[in-house]
């Protein structure tokens, strides 16, 4: 009898098994806030009515906290700056940030934000794909606007525009503003932290004041290495004292 009810015992047993675990599944499952590495900043420029787009930075801390600030292109070159907390949703797959009375719903992907409409719903349509912020990788060096804050020792100061340099990570291209004229050509990076930069070239537009122009370029000219310390990238040659120092600025242009 015991072995004929046992078969019958051990099936009852897998089947409130298999029930528990879809239960605690259901409860517990993966999502986007369990399983992601959601903190981070994330860059992307937005639809605009009367604008060019509007772009946007948002940096999702921890704490859960942010930070978002927006540029009006084409329009405005203020930045505007907001601060706050948000929260996640019961599945875990969006967040609503809340800062100074407004709120805003995004969904939380892969290494994206996607900017949802006032019911909580994806935008659909032509733009759809506009409104999807994409997270800065880990990389601190490659495809990050650098902002040139501090030349042979200096601040920058009166500049005609912000200078700055951008390392491309897919074609090893440097691009960039020099405060005057726009420049380009090609870097190398190799071990030990050595840099190399080659082929540079920049537009001949005269501005009032040339001298950081000429400083920047014969700094890129004569750097041979670099570090990236707390966000601060410096470019060096030998063991000298450091001859340019940048920041990163998704508002460089």
């Amino acid at each position: 009898m015991i072995k004929k009810v046992l078969p019958f015992l051990i099936i009852a047993v897998l089947i409130v098994s298999c029930k528990s675990n879809k239960e605690t599944t259901a409860t517990n499952g993966d999502n986007s806030k369990t399983s992601l590495d959601w903190n981070g900043t994330y860059v992307g420029t937005t639809p605009c009515a009367d604008c060019e787009g509007i772009k946007t930075v948002i940096t999702l801390n921890t704490d859960l906290t942010f930070t978002k600030k927006t540029q009006y292109l084409g329009k405005s070159t203020e930045v505007y700056t907001e601060n706050g907390s948000f929260s996640w949703n019961k599945a875990g797959s969006t967040v609503t940030l809340k800062a100074d009375g407004a709120s805003y719903n995004y969904l939380v992907g892969e290494h994206t934000l996607t900017h949802l409409d006032l019911s909580g719903k994806k935008i659909t349509g032509d733009l759809a794909d506009n409104y999807i912020l994409k997270q800065q990788g880990t990389d601190t060096l490659k495809d990050m606007p650098w902002k040139l804050v501090e030349l042979r020792g200096k601040a920058i100061e009166n500049a005609s525009k912000q200078p700055y340099l951008i390392l491309a990570a897919e074609d090893n291209r440097v691009s960039g503003n020099t405060s005057c004229n726009g420049f380009g050509g090609e870097y190398e990076l190799l071990e030990g932290n050595r840099i190399k930069f080659s082929k540079m070239m920049h537009t001949m537009m005269a501005c009032p004041n040339m001298s950081i122009e000429n400083e920047f370029m014969q700094v890129l000219e004569v750097a041979d290495n670099y570090t990236v310390v707390n966000g601060v990238l410096n470019l060096n040659k030998g063991r000298m004292a450091t001859m340019a120092k940048f920041e990163v600025d998704y508002f460089v242009n």
